[in-house]
């Protein structure tokens, strides 16, 4: 999609819901956008593919499969997917949006990181690798361009289920994308090998050696040559990598089986994390959008900032990568004792004579009292820390309850609904969602319920292909299984379940013909060929008749079948039942008056040998044994007597 094409969908709404605002960046295969979600009333990422992909059905089913693996991952370390779905202008992905730019936006900008740098970011996405490795996923295209940060230093990886999608889609990205993901790419992938999250780890290897070094190991002139310069090659890991080095090592092996996977790594991490010293800051790069920044004010309207922003600027600031990963120590607060203007203390004395107090000195010396436990409450409140709201959208309420006891807030349920984009147990909203609250004070979450039912499609009367791809496009997961079936056609649906209402994404059994079942061949041998006839149409085979010499089996009786009996065969296909015809004999032929040449070579033509001469070679024959006329079996020999 060219830049201009980018601009024009400036303003447009995707879906029904995501009103795209600004374009982010562009790549070989995609563009992204900053879009707002109308409905969550959120800023969101929004990636469009390439509009080439959406008239590639294989793509289109892969990327619907993968597109909804991703967004079953929820961990800290992986950018979310909150919804998918497809456009004129291709397949989108709707995205957590990330706004510290990306590992890739920091190298180039020529920031190098230290080893205790470039550890944390290991670290952090080998905890995500690992969540996602045990939950089947592997990424296949780990490189700097997909390690984003948030504002605060958080790093998510980006793009799972991208790269295989891509992989197995009819168009090409451009040559420029295809040499950059090479750079990363492992040896199993350059040698079209099986893949599994070891290949992420690898790639991994290769990103903290970049980052440390600013140059990507075996990288060469072409793709060919980037990938061929891997395969069976140890990595000779640079010594500026300190106390990394015999972990990059390790997570670099050639082989698979030597590599440690990302649990390991993520453990040789830690461990390595106790020598080494605590890292400074990270200079996060800020990418703001190339035009229409936005922002929303309390009651909602839309409102532009001129000064804070710089249409395609950059800006960059540093962030302690590992603020995130600090709670705050907690700390409690005394209040100092309360003295009330125009209170005293009296002193202990002698009782003096009391005097009646009438109702309205009561009232007034009541009043007082409501005033003066009213100040020191609010004098007591005023010292109590006030603390930001914190964002808790897009949690699950776990997370929530973390993020807000950083800021020593609670958090209670106050109700649940569906929602079409964010899976159940997600905080959707907030009340409040700005502002202040003083610490100890509660705010209320509404959690999503996960998409709304949704009817299961028709099934009925369609082929596999077609049932799969109709349980796709509902939003459903189809798992199919196939069964014998002799009125339907091999393919066709039979049946399906459960029907009615189900949530988006639930799996759905659909069983499909196999057609009918094989058939085991019957024993027809020593029977007549009618009597074999009709064995075999008695199990829906059809006989096809052949005959064949045999020295054991009668003639006219059936030697055998091929396929033999017990074999399985295919209903109404043919069966070729051999027949016998007998031995296989031959008449002696008369020979006498021959010369010997000439009696070899009409024995010859009647399928006999000559076995032995008696007498004189070059004298005519007189007689043959056997004797002219006998039946032999063909191949027999005949010794010939000549005078």
């Amino acid at each position: 999609m060219a830049t201009s094409r980018m601009a024009d969908q400036v303003g447009r709404v995707l879906g029904g819901r995501y009103r795209l605002v600004a374009a982010i960046g562009r790549g070989g295969s995609a563009n992204v956008l900053l879009a707002e979600d109308v409905t969550l009333r959120r800023r969101v990422a929004v990636k469009v593919l390439h509009p080439g992909l959406a008239e590639d059905k294989v793509f289109l089913r892969r990327f619907r499969a993968e597109a909804q693996q991703a967004a079953a991952l929820n961990h800290p370390n992986i950018m979310r997917v909150y919804d998918w779905g497809e456009s004129e202008d291709g397949p989108y992905l709707v995205l957590e949006l990330l706004e510290g730019g990306s590992l890739r936006d920091l190298l180039d900008q020529g920031h190098r990181l230290s080893p205790s740098q470039a550890l944390r970011v290991g670290l952090e996405v080998a905890r995500g690798l690992d969540y996602a490795h045990r939950k089947g996923l592997v990424h296949r295209d780990i490189k700097p361009a997909n390690l984003l940060f948030d504002d605060e230093g958080r790093l998510a990886i980006a793009d799972f289920g991208i790269a295989r999608a891509l992989a197995e889609a009819a168009w090409t990205e451009p040559a420029g994308a295809m040499l950059g993901t090479a750079r990363y790419a492992s040896p199993e992938q350059a040698q079209g090998s099986t893949l599994d999250g070891k290949t992420d780890v690898y790639a991994l290897a290769l990103v903290l050696v970049e980052a440390v070094t600013g140059q990507v190991p075996f990288a060469g002139d072409t793709a060919i040559s980037t990938l061929m310069a891997r395969v069976d090659a140890p990595l000779d890991v640079p010594p500026e990598l300190g106390a990394l080095a015999p972990i990059v090592d390790r997570a670099a092996a050639p082989d698979p089986k030597a590599r440690m996977d990302a649990r390991r790594l993520g453990k040789a991490l830690e461990r390595a994390a106790e020598v080494l010293p605590h890292p400074a800051p990270i200079p996060l790069v800020q990418k703001e959008p190339a035009a229409g920044s936005w922002d929303q004010n309390e009651d909602g309207e839309k409102e532009t900032d001129p000064g804070s922003r710089t249409g395609a600027a950059v800006a960059s600031r540093p962030t302690d990568l590992t603020e995130s990963l600090t709670r705050p120590v907690p700390y409690d607060v005394e209040a100092d004792p309360v003295l009330v203007p125009g209170t005293e203390v009296v002193p202990e004395g002698p009782a003096k004579k009391r005097r009646r107090i009438g109702p309205v000195w009561v009232a007034a010396v009541l009043l007082g009292i409501l005033l003066v436990a009213g100040a020191s409450y609010a004098i007591a409140r005023s010292r109590i820390p006030t603390r930001p709201v914190p964002a808790l959208r897009g949690n699950s309420l776990d997370q929530a309850r973390a993020i807000a006891s950083q800021s020593k807030l609670k958090v209670k349920v106050g109700a649940e609904r569906f929602d079409e984009a964010v899976p159940a147990g997600v905080v959707i909203d907030q009340d409040p969602a700005l502002g202040k609250l003083r610490e100890g004070e509660t705010l209320e979450v509404v959690l999503s319920k996960g998409p709304p039912p949704r009817a299961v499609p028709d099934l009925a009367g369609l082929d596999q292909r077609s049932a799969e791809d109709r349980l796709a496009q509902s939003g459903f997961a189809p798992k199919v299984a196939r069964q014998f079936s002799e009125d339907q056609r091999s393919g066709a649906v039979l049946d399906w379940s459960p029907k009615g209402e189900q949530p988006k994404g639930a799996e759905i059994a659909v069983t499909v013909s196999g057609g009918p079942a094989p058939r085991k061949v019957p024993d027809v041998s020593g029977r007549t060929y009618e009597d074999a006839v009709k064995a075999l149409a008695s199990v829906g085979l059809k006989a096809a008749r052949t005959e064949a010499f045999s020295d054991t089996v009668a003639v006219a009786k059936v030697i055998g079948s091929r396929p033999s009996s017990g074999s399985e065969a295919a209903r109404d296909s043919s069966v070729a039942v051999v027949v016998s015809k007998g031995p296989d004999v031959v008449p002696v032929p008369n020979l006498v008056g021959k010369a010997v040449p000439e009696a070899q070579a009409v024995l010859g033509q009647a399928g006999l040998t000559v076995v032995n001469v008696y007498g004189p070679l070059n004298k005519p024959v007189f007689t043959t044994d056997p004797a002219a006329g006998v039946s032999v079996k063909r191949g027999a020999g005949v010794s010939l007597y000549t005078k």
